[in-house]
């Protein structure tokens, strides 16, 4: 299913993983919708998000998210 948010850009609903999460998926936080801006590869299988914003977040084999991806345009 897919939906438009602010700015018009139409985004698709999907569950995220560690290996599936990408730079530019937008990740509800707290309440906040936080851009993933770049990813780093941890220990273990972990990936560190980091935000627009500057925050950071540590995401492990067994954490699910969901977030708003934007389609790209073909």
């Amino acid at each position: 299913m897919s939906e438009r948010v602010l700015g018009g850009a139409l985004v698709s609903n999907i569950e995220v993983t560690v290996t599936t999460v990408q730079r530019g998926d937008i990740i509800q936080l707290g309440g906040q919708a936080c851009r993933v801006m770049d990813l780093f590869q941890l220990p273990q299988g972990a990936k560190q998000l980091l935000f627009e914003s500057g925050e950071l977040l540590t995401i492990h084999t067994r954490t699910r998210l969901v977030a708003a991806r934007p389609l790209r345009r073909r």
